[in-house]
């Protein structure tokens, strides 16, 4: 599921209350320009047909219980629990475990540490099952939270999203045949920044690639701050958490 806009604007339609989502960038820095993974998704969704995207969804229930390795930076905790009703150690950590979820759902790459084993238990019946079987534990340590996002009044759909970005090396397996005609996904592709910005990309992608290239330059430290994109009188507003 893509949370990344909020679908078409509708002049009636009724203010949402957004839902918690996560998106994940998964970075190849091992060259002299930066890549990407970025998804195509299907022509036939009603929901931003043929687009490119990273991968993400909503919070499912299994992401609140899932078992890990590693925690997220104290200051991706601080920035994550910040301008949120109330705040939670466990809802950041649900919505990092949202992204590495959706991110193996509709990729098929598994993101994590196989140094520990596989997991004791997961939850039944979820996604989480692949990692136990593949001997996976997500990580994360490994993850970065760069930005948050909040669709605009008068969509359809509306989410507020956290986007969490993690270095290439971090894919500790992949599940073949995910990607495909039929799938989500219909193709994936690494591409370098400027590749990206001439994709078919929604505007908050493009903001966010922005952003994104920025904090790398800056060399890619968790103390950088974190954007926050929102719609105010019309526009949308940048600051800072």
């Amino acid at each position: 599921m893509d949370t990344q806009v909020a679908g078409e604007r509708r002049a009636h339609a009724p203010v949402l209350r957004p839902v918690d989502a996560a998106t994940l960038i998964i970075i190849d820095r091992r060259g002299k320009r930066p890549k990407l993974l970025m998804g195509k998704r299907h022509e036939g969704h009603t929901f931003m047909p043929g687009k490119f995207v990273f991968p993400g969804g909503r919070i499912e229930a299994g992401d609140r219980s899932m078992t890990v390795t590693g925690a997220l930076h104290p200051r991706a905790e601080q920035a994550l629990m910040t301008r949120v009703t109330r705040p939670s150690l466990q809802r950041s950590r649900a919505l990092a475990l949202a992204a590495i979820r959706e991110t193996f759902e509709e990729t098929g790459l598994l993101l994590g540490t196989r140094d520990y084993g596989s997991p004791d238990s997961v939850p039944a019946g979820t996604p989480w099952e692949a990692f136990q079987e593949h001997g996976v534990f997500p990580d994360l340590e490994s993850l970065h939270f760069i930005g948050r996002a909040i669709t605009p009044p008068k969509r359809v759909k509306r989410f507020d999203t956290r986007f969490f970005a993690v270095d290439r090396d971090a894919i500790a397996h992949e599940v073949e045949g995910v990607v495909g005609p039929d799938s989500e996904l219909v193709e994936l592709a690494w591409v370098t920044m400027a590749e990206a910005r001439k994709l078919d990309l929604h505007a908050v992608t493009g903001m966010l690639l922005s952003e994104l290239e920025s904090r790398i330059a800056a060399g890619f430290s968790p103390m950088l701050p974190v954007p926050f994109f929102f719609q105010k009188r019309g526009h949308f507003v940048r600051e800072e958490l």
